[in-house]
């Protein structure tokens, strides 16, 4: 399929890219030294390519790639922690073939989801500069350009929401006016952007917040439970101006 083909072109420039030199020396220096547990594996070591169904109506927005696991295997969220906790969830939800993720080789399949992230390239202290993220930024506005059939954005923690928003300014009719301050994140949190676009916010698996249960399992399922019925019920989108916002939980922004 034609959509399935620049997709592809476009994860082939993704992996080819060198903007951003810290953070390839950076990745180049994990993939050469290695953790001990993986001193056996060849470390991907590059850019990581987004990875999903072209013709998806949901996407999956991360921050950027683990060092010991997408920089590792060369897919989102495999690998590590964050992978074992999302991909069980995408599972249950219907988006995911199966619930381990281990490798690009494993033949897991998405079916209706497209994962992708604000950062390509893992960055220290998992934290990438602004210039670094503005230097993604067109892979993202280009990626989701390309996926016609997108109806609903899950917003896999604060900064890949403040990626989402930051993409809307950009690219958005009528961008120039978009209300920030009314975009609050919270876990759980609706919107519809303009154009109509659906979005919706969520913790980010990260160890630090499925260790501490600040977010759980049943809270991520519900998640994307509900991105799957906005997708369902997004046959048409609404107004440029039309915005709901329906916090789900009390937490903080994380």
């Amino acid at each position: 399929m034609a959509g399935a083909a620049t997709l592809a072109a476009l994860n082939a420039r993704i992996v080819a890219c060198e903007l951003c030199p810290r953070l390839r020396a950076h990745c180049a220096e994990i993939a050469r030294v290695r953790r001990r547990a993986y001193s056996d594996c060849e470390y991907w070591g590059k850019p990581v390519p987004s990875f999903g169904d072209p013709q998806a109506r949901v996407l999956a927005l991360g921050l950027a790639p683990g060092a010991h696991g997408s920089n590792r295997t060369g897919r989102p969220f495999t690998g590590d922690g964050s992978g074992d906790f999302l991909y069980p969830v995408l599972h249950a939800a219907g988006f995911a073939s199966q619930p381990t993720a281990r490798s690009r080789d494993d033949g897991m399949e998405l079916s209706d989801l497209w994962i992708t992230s604000v950062a390509r390239c893992a960055p220290p202290g998992n934290k990438p500069t602004p210039a670094e993220l503005r230097n993604c930024a067109p892979w993202l506005d280009r990626e989701i350009a390309l996926l016609g059939n997108l109806r609903v954005v899950v917003c896999l923690g604060r900064i890949a929401f403040e990626g989402l928003l930051a993409h809307m300014g950009r690219t958005a009719d009528g961008s120039s006016s978009l209300p920030r301050s009314r975009f609050v994140f919270a876990h759980g949190a609706e919107f519809v952007l303009p154009g109509g676009l659906r979005a919706i916010a969520s913790y980010h698996p990260s160890l630090q917040n499925t260790n501490t249960g600040k977010l759980t399992r049943p809270m991520l399922l519900t998640v994307f439970e509900r991105a799957r019925e906005l997708a369902a019920l997004a046959t048409e989108k609404p107004p440029a101006s039309a915005r709901t916002y329906t916090p789900r939980s009390k937490h903080g922004n994380r």
